[in-house]
C-alpha cells in the first residue's frame, strides 16, 4: 500500500479497537489485551460487559478507552433491554458502546422503528458520557437494508456505524465500507470489524473510508508478531 493517506502499520494503532469477545476469555486473557493496548496505544479495548470494571481499572491513566457490546451478538433483544445494558455499561466505566441493531427490523425496511431504538440507546449512552457505534451485521442485510441502518443511525444521533459482530459469518468488506461511507461518510465514524487480520486488510478498509477497526489480530496489523492472548492466528475469532 503506497497511498500516502493510509497509515503505516505503526500509525494504524490509534484506529484499532483491540478486541476480545470470546465467551471463554478468562481474566488472564483480559489482562493481556489491556496491557497490549496500553503498550501500542490502541483506540480502545473491546470486551464483554462483565469485564468492563476490570478493563477500566487496568487502563487507568492511559488514553485507551474501554469499549463494550450491547444486544450482542444477535441484536434481537428489546429496546428496554439494550437501554438497561447500555446504562449499566456506561455507569461502570465504558466509554464506547457497540450495539447490534435489530437485524429483523432492518431487513423488513422499518427505518423509523430502527431509528427509534437507536435513538433511545444513543440518548442513554450520551447522557453518561459514552459514544455509540451501531453494528449492522452486513452479511445478513441487503444493500438497501445497510443503507437504511446507516440513515437511521445518523437520524438517531449515533456516533459510528460498524460492519459486523464477527459471530455471524462474513465480515468487513471494502464494498460495504464504501457503501457506508457513501451514506454517512464525514458525519459518522465507520468501523470495519470482522476478518480484518493483517495490515493489508486494515489498509484496504481505511482506504475505502473506515475510521476505526475492530480486530483481535491487532498486534499483527501493527507489525508486532507476538502471539495474541496466548493464541495462534488460526484460533482467533474473526472479529
Amino acid at each position: 500500500m503506497t497511498d500516502a493517506s493510509v497509515p503505516s502499520p505503526a500509525e494504524m494503532a490509534p484506529l484499532i479497537d483491540h478486541t476480545l469477545l470470546k465467551p471463554d476469555a478468562d481474566e488472564a486473557a483480559i489482562r493481556k489485551v489491556a496491557a497490549e493496548a496500553r503498550e501500542h496505544g490502541f483506540a480502545s479495548v473491546c470486551v464483554n460487559p462483565r469485564w468492563v470494571p476490570l478493563v477500566v481499572h487496568l487502563l487507568e491513566g492511559s488514553p485507551v478507552k474501554t469499549c463494550t457490546v450491547v444486544g450482542f451478538p444477535l441484536g434481537a433483544t428489546t429496546t428496554m433491554s439494550k437501554v438497561a445494558e447500555t446504562a449499566e455499561a456506561a455507569e461502570t466505566g465504558a466509554e464506547e458502546i457497540d450495539m447490534v441493531v435489530d437485524i429483523a427490523l432492518a431487513g423488513a425496511g422499518k427505518e423509523d422503528e430502527v431509528a427509534a431504538q437507536i435513538e433511545a440507546i444513543a440518548g442513554v449512552a450520551h447522557d453518561r458520557g459514552a459514544i455509540l457505534k451501531v453494528i449492522l451485521e452486513t452479511s445478513l442485510l441487503s444493500e438497501e437494508a445497510k443503507e437504511l441502518v446507516c440513515r437511521a443511525a445518523e437520524t438517531a444521533g449515533a456516533d459510528f456505524v460498524k460492519t459486523s459482530t464477527g459471530f455471524a459469518g462474513g465480515g468487513a468488506t471494502v464494498e460495504d465500507i464504501a457503501l457506508m461511507h457513501r451514506v454517512v461518510g464525514g458525519r459518522l465514524g465507520i468501523k470495519a470489524s470482522g476478518g480484518v487480520r493483517t495490515y493489508e486488510d486494515a489498509a484496504a478498509v481505511v482506504a475505502a473510508g473506515a475510521t476505526r477497526i475492530g480486530a483481535s489480530s491487532s498486534l499483527g496489523i501493527v507489525g508486532d508478531n507476538s502471539t495474541h492472548a496466548g493464541q495462534s492466528a488460526s484460533t482467533e475469532s474473526s472479529y
